[in-house]
């Protein structure tokens, strides 16, 4: 009998500490964005885990928001929260116009160039992106 109030008492206490840790992360999570979006026309990319083997962002472009990305030499996994259109520009001067709808997932192969990309749109652009180490 004592053995299973114990376990009950050891449930309960690690369920209140994730309970707490889950309260705890939308208020941290909300001064990291109020301090992120204070540089109008940079996009902002959270980091929402990562190990030696994947990394998973979430990034946001509000219009006219621009991002410089080099070379991306892994493959990787995006899936659109909110859609909208993205601009990316390559060294080389060719640019190419991106529609994304919400809800589309894509994967995109390494890349070796850099690229610009700008939100041309009204509304803004969120993905969410795994990417394979």
């Amino acid at each position: 009998m004592k053995v299973l109030s114990i376990r009950f008492l050891v449930g309960l206490l690690i369920s209140m500490f994730m309970l707490a840790g889950v309260a705890a992360n939308p208020a941290f999570a909300q001064e990291k964005g109020k301090a992120a979006q204070a540089e109008k026309g940079k996009y902002i990319s959270k980091v929402l885990a990562e190990n030696d083997r994947v990394r998973v962002l979430e990034n946001r472009f509000r219009p006219g928001d621009v991002s410089q990305t080099p070379s991306a030499p892994f493959m990787r996994v995006v899936r659109v929260l909110q859609g909208g259109t993205l601009l990316r520009t390559y060294p080389d001067g060719k640019t190419e116009k991106l529609e994304f709808k919400t809800g589309e997932t894509m994967i995109l192969m390494p890349s070796e160039q850099s690229v610009t990309t700008k939100n041309i749109g009204k509304t803004n652009v969120a993905v969410y992106i795994v990417v394979l180490k």
